[in-house]
C-alpha cells in the first residue's frame, strides 16, 4: 500500500464545538462533489450541508473564504474549484491546529494563475531525471483507470496544482496520435473533477513524423493546417485540454531554427491552432549549443529581441537560473526584460543536481530566494532606481502567470523517492499558490500533516528541512560554483572531468580553475553576462567587492589569495565551506536520530538510510573537490 503523504487525516482532529460544515457554491458540479468526498473522510455525512444558492460576496474564480459562526463553518466560493481549494485549506488548517474555538474567518486566492506539474515521463514507463520508480501512467493499460490516478489528483489539488503535463519535454510524437490522445483523455476525465487540466508535450516535427509532410516550417500553410486539425481532434476528446509544452532547438529536439525562423514563429503556429479553444502553448526558453561562448547567456540572447512577438496565448517558460537547475544560481535575467511576454517560472522538484533520490534537501528556501530576488525596476522608479521588482511580483503581474515544476513523482510506495522528498512536492504547490508564504511555515505544515503532532518529532523535522539546502550548497557547490557533477547522470563530484565526459560543457568549462584563481569571468572584462541584468544589479555583480559571495564564482574569476568577508582567502574559504557542508550533513542525521522510537520503526530506518548515504556523499564531495581545487594553488 502506498503512502498517503500529507493527506493522512488522523482521527481526533475535529473540534468539540464543530456542529456542521456548509459548502456554498452557486452550482453543483463534479468538482464540488470531489470537495464533499474530502470532507466525508473526516466528518459524518449528516454534518455536511450543501448550499447551491448564490451567496453575496462569495470569492470569485479559484478563491474561497472560510467562516465560523458558532461552530458552523461555511466554505464559500462562486466556483466548485474555489470550494475544493477551500475544503483542502480547511482540512489542512484543522489538522495543524489553526482552527479552534477562536477561529473566525480566513480567505485566500492564488497569486499565480497556472500551477503545473511537468512529468518527464516516457512511453516505456521510464522517467527522465526520475528517482522514484517508473511512471505513474500505465500507458499499456490506459484508458483503463487505476486508483492511483485519483489519489494523484487529490494530492495535487490539495496544494493547488491545476495543470499536469503528462509526457517528457523530449517529446515522442506518438503522444499526439489518436490512440494516445484517448489514453490522455481518460486521465483528463479523472483529473477534471479536481480542477486539473491536462497538457501534452509536443514534438515540433510532428507534422513530419505523423502527418507525412516534408516540412515543419511554422510559416508553411500545410503545417499550419496540420496543427489546426490536430487541435480540433484533441479538443473533441478533451474539451478542457490545457495546451502544448514545447522544447525546441535544444539538446537534439527539432525546432524552427532549421527553417530560418524564430522561436516566436514556432510558438505562434501552435498558439493559433489552440486559440479557438482557449488553450495555451508553453514554449521553453532552454536553448544552448548554437555557437555561444557563455552558455549562461544564450536564452537571453535568443529571446529578448522576441518580446512583443508572441501571441497572447503563448508563454515562455524560463528556468529559474541561466544554466540548469543548479544547487544555487542567480535568477535568470530574462525575468527582468520580457515586459510584454507572459512568462512561466520553471523549477525542478526532482533533485537532478541535488543528490537525486538519496539526499534530503528541502527546496522551499531556494525557491523563496528566487521569488524574492529583485530583478527589474518598476516603471515608476526607473529614474530614481530606489528598488527592484521581485521575480514573484514580475510573475504575478503577467496576463498568463504560471509556475511549472518538473515533478518528482513515480510509482514507488513513497511516491517521491523517500518519505522526505514529498516535502518538495508539497512546498511547490504551496508556493505556486502563494509565493509570499514563509518556507519555515510550509515546513511546519508538512511536518505535522506527515509525521503527526509529537513536538520533538516536529522540531527535528523542521530543523532538518530548513537547514538542508544550505548544507547541500556547502558540500557541493559553494560560493557560486556550478555544474561540477558527473556528466552521465549528474550524481557525485567530478570537477576534473575524470570520468570520460564529452568535450563540450564539461566541469572545467564552468569552474575555470587555473593557477591564478577560480570561477567563470562574466564581468564586463569577461563574457559580460552581468549586463543582461538591469542596473544597479549589473554594477553590483560586476564588482568583485560588491558581488554577493553566494554568486562570487559565478561572475568572477577570483584569485586564490583574494580575501572574503570572513577574513579567509578564497583558497581557505573553499576548504572551510566543504568541511562545514559535511558537518551540516552530519547534523541533519543527528537531528533525525533524536526521533528514534517516536515514529514507526520502518519509517525511521528508511529515512536514516538516506541520511547515511547523504553523509557519505558529502564526504566524497569534500575529498574530491578540495583535493582537485587545491592542486592549482601549489
Amino acid at each position: 500500500m502506498y503512502d498517503k503523504l500529507w493527506l493522512r487525516y488522523a482521527g481526533g482532529c475535529i473540534e468539540k464545538n464543530m456542529r456542521r460544515v456548509v459548502l456554498s457554491c452557486g452550482k453543483r458540479t463534479n468538482v464540488l462533489n470531489a470537495a464533499i468526498a474530502e470532507l466525508k473522510a473526516v466528518f459524518p455525512a449528516n454534518a455536511i450541508i450543501i448550499e447551491t444558492a448564490e451567496r453575496e460576496n462569495a470569492p470569485e474564480g479559484q478563491g474561497f473564504s472560510i467562516r465560523n459562526r458558532d461552530g458552523v463553518f461555511t466554505i464559500s466560493s462562486q466556483t466548485g474549484a474555489g470550494v475544493l481549494y477551500g475544503v483542502f485549506a480547511f482540512l489542512r488548517l484543522l489538522h495543524i491546529g489553526k482552527i479552534d474555538e477562536n477561529f473566525v474567518e480566513f480567505a485566500d486566492s492564488p497569486k499565480i494563475l497556472w500551477r503545473i506539474l511537468n512529468h518527464w515521463d516516457n512511453l516505456d514507463g521510464s522517467i527522465e531525471r526520475g528517482y522514484a520508480g517508473k511512471s505513474l501512467w500505465k500507458w499499456d493499460e490506459l484508458p483503463k483507470i487505476d486508483q492511483r490516478y485519483l489519489d494523484y489528483a487529490r494530492l495535487a489539488a490539495s496544494v493547488g496544482v491545476n495543470g499536469s503535463v503528462l509526457n517528457n519535454v523530449n517529446a515522442n510524437s506518438v503522444f499526439l496520435t489518436r490512440e494516445y490522445l484517448e489514453k490522455a483523455a481518460a486521465l483528463a476525465n479523472v483529473f477534471r473533477d479536481y480542477n486539473i487540466q491536462v497538457f501534452l508535450s509536443a514534438n515540433f516535427a510532428a507534422p513530419i513524423n505523423l502527418g507525412g509532410l516534408s516540412t515543419a516550417d511554422p510559416l508553411d500553410d500545410a503545417v499550419r493546417s496540420w496543427w489546426r486539425e490536430k487541435a480540433a481532434e484533441i479538443y473533441a476528446l478533451i474539451p478542457d485540454f490545457g495546451g502544448f509544452v514545447v522544447k525546441a532547438d535544444s539538446e537534439g529536439q527539432p525546432g524552427p531554427y532549421v527553417y530560418g525562423r524564430t522561436h516566436a514563429d514556432g510558438a505562434n503556429v501552435l498558439a493559433d491552432a489552440l486559440s479557438p479553444y482557449g488553450g495555451i502553448v508553453v514554449w521553453r526558453a532552454f536553448v544552448y549549443g548554437h555557437g555561444e561562448t557563455d552558455r549562461a547567456k544564450k536564452a537571453y540572447v535568443d529571446f529578448k529581441s522576441l518580446d512583443r512577438g508572441f501571441r497572447d496565448n503563448a508563454v515562455v517558460q524560463v528556468k529559474n537560473g541561466p544554466i540548469d537547475f543548479q544547487p544555487r544560481e542567480p535568477v535568470h535575467p530574462l525575468f527582468g526584460v520580457m515586459e510584454a511576454t507572459s512568462l512561466f517560472m520553471e523549477f525542478q522538484i526532482a533533485q537532478e543536481y541535488l543528490g537525486q533520490g538519496n539526499h534530503i534537501v528541502f527546496l522551499a528556501p531556494m525557491w523563496k530566494e528566487i521569488f524574492q530576488f529583485g530583478i527589474r525596476l518598476p516603471k515608476e522608479e526607473i529614474s530614481t532606481k530606489q528598488s527592484l521588482d521581485s521575480v514573484g511580483k514580475v510573475l504575478e503581474g503577467k496576463k498568463l502567470s504560471g509556475i511549472a515544476g518538473v515533478s518528482n513523482t513515480g510509482d514507488n510506495e513513497d511516491w517521491c523517492g523517500s518519505l522526505f522528498h514529498s516535502a518538495n512536492l508539497f512546498a511547490f504547490g504551496r508556493l505556486s499558490w502563494d509565493w509570499t508564504l514563509d518556507s519555515t511555515d510550509i515546513a511546519k505544515e508538512w511536518a505535522v500533516l506527515t509525521w503527526g503532532k509529537d513536538p520533538i518529532v516536529i522540531d527535528a523535522v523542521v530543523k532538518i528541512l530548513t537547514h538542508s539546502w544550505t548544507a547541500c550548497v556547502d558540500y557541493m557547490t559553494p560560493l557560486g560554483l556550478n555544474h561540477i557533477m558527473r556528466y552521465e547522470h549528474h550524481y557525485g563530484p567530478d570537477p576534473g572531468c575524470d570520468h570520460g565526459q564529452r568535450a563540450d560543457w564539461k566541469p572545467p568549462y564552468y569552474h575555470r580553475a587555473d593557477a591564478d584563481g577560480l570561477g567563470f569571468d562574466r564581468t564586463r572584462k569577461g563574457s559580460d553576462a552581468v549586463d543582461q541584468y538591469a542596473s544597479p544589479l549589473a554594477e553590483l555583480f560586476n564588482n568583485i567587492e560588491t558581488c554577493p559571495e553566494k554568486y562570487l564564482l559565478w561572475f568572477h574569476h577570483v584569485p586564490w589569495d583574494h580575501v572574503l568577508g570572513s577574513g579567509r582567502t578564497l583558497k581557505d574559504e573553499l576548504v572551510f565551506r566543504y568541511r562545514r557542508g559535511v558537518e551540516e550533513a552530519e547534523q541533519l542525521r543527528t537531528w533525525w536520530k533524536q526521533v528514534e522510537g517516536r515514529v514507526p520503526p520502518d519509517r525511521y530506518q528508511a529515512v536514516l538510510d538516506k541520511f547515511d548515504i547523504q553523509v557519505a556523499d558529502a564526504r566524497e564531495w569534500e575529498t574530491v573537490c578540495v583535493a582537485y581545487f587545491m592542486s592549482f594553488t601549489k
